[in-house]
């Protein structure tokens, strides 16, 4: 009898002991199933740039479309290479699945960048590129060729065709700004623009006391000047701040890349007639949404790839592994109080 009971009390315990593995296993394979969330951080050049907040509206816009996404917003305080350094470390600790970033300086950040990736994270440049070998791709906001052209054409006309003009650029190492610079200065070489004469390119890292500091310093510096041109939009506020301090409104005017929402009351002061951007909501939304697809394996970094950008459609790779939006839109006393409300 002993024996006997001793043998059930065995099997007894073994049953309780599988049936609590089953429910170990089931409560495993509960949390194997769950859904993962995917982790996107957004680095922008500086926090506080209403340009990367309307971004940043854009990325939520795309996490909420998508569904299982996490956006985390992050950047210096002041555009520096080494801030993004920095936080794209702490960033691989954190295993984040992607990267999405405007880069302060196109080289610098490479060999961090090349460690995230190493680590698996995709790594997608947009507005301010990255050197190729340091991500999988390039979203550029709108074609170079048009960016530069738009804003030749704009100061051109606001002049009547003839005079000084001078760019306030953000920093001398900012990809895309020196990007569109080259263009403007190539387009000014068509005899169309033979009268117009660029006197001087200063730079004001993106700060709004510097930039307005070096806008001061182009008006009295160059008493003939008649338009500046910043493309870039903290410049273009500052720029139309320090015409309008130096009583100079209707004199010397303002154009570049602007947001709306910083505009308005520049346009109606008469400071600046028109201004052109893309939308920063749209490229914030089409990066993550890009970022999301090379994530999930649905895009490949390769030269004729196209990659899903969700309402805003496809992109083409080039060879350099850059795609492009839209061309930038003109904004004017026509538009401006309605675009404002957005962006």
């Amino acid at each position: 009898m002993k024996i006997k009971k001793l043998l059930l009390a065995a099997a007894a315990v073994g049953l309780l002991a599988g049936l609590s593995a089953c429910g170990d296993k089931k409560a495993d394979a509960g949390a194997a199933g769950a859904p993962q969330q995917t982790r996107i951080a957004m680095v922008v050049k500086s926090l506080g740039n209403g340009f990367f907040d309307a971004a940043h509206t854009g990325a939520n816009e795309a996490a909420k479309q998508i569904g299982g996404v996490e956006v985390i917003y992050t950047g210096p305080t002041t555009p520096s290479a080494e801030g993004q350094i920095e936080i794209i470390n702490s960033l691989i600790s954190q295993k984040v699945d992607a990267i999405v970033i405007s880069a302060n300086d196109p080289n610098a950040l490479v060999p961090i960048t090349k460690k995230a990736m190493q680590r698996g994270i995709k790594v997608i440049s947009f507005d301010s590129g990255l050197a190729q070998e340091g991500r999988q791709m390039q979203l550029n906001p709108s074609n170079a060729q048009l960016i530069g052209e738009k804003q030749i054409q704009m100061a051109t006309k606001e002049i009547g065709g003839a005079g000084d003009i001078a760019i306030l650029s953000a920093s001398a190492q900012a990809t895309n700004q020196n990007l569109w610079i080259g263009v403007m200065k190539k387009v000014l070489e068509q005899p169309q623009y033979a009268k117009v004469k660029l006197v001087a390119t200063v730079y004001g890292d993106d700060q709004s006391d510097k930039s307005y500091r070096e806008a001061i310093g182009l008006l009295r510096s160059h008493p003939n000047l008649k338009a500046i041109i910043a493309p870039t939009t903290v410049g273009i506020v500052a720029a139309s701040k320090a015409v309008a301090d130096e009583n100079l409104v209707g004199k010397v005017f303002v154009t570049g890349l602007g947001l709306p929402s910083e505009m308005a009351g520049h346009v109606k002061s008469g400071a600046v007639k028109e201004f052109a951007i893309w939308n920063p909501i749209d490229l914030g939304y089409a990066a993550t949404f890009a970022a999301n697809e090379f994530v999930k394996g649905k895009a490949e970094a390769k030269a004729g790839a196209t990659v899903s950008v969700g309402r805003l459609g496809q992109v083409t790779l080039d060879a350099a592994g850059e795609a492009a939006l839209g061309p930038p839109f003109t904004y004017n006393a026509a538009n401006i109080d309605e675009f404002a409300k957005l962006f």
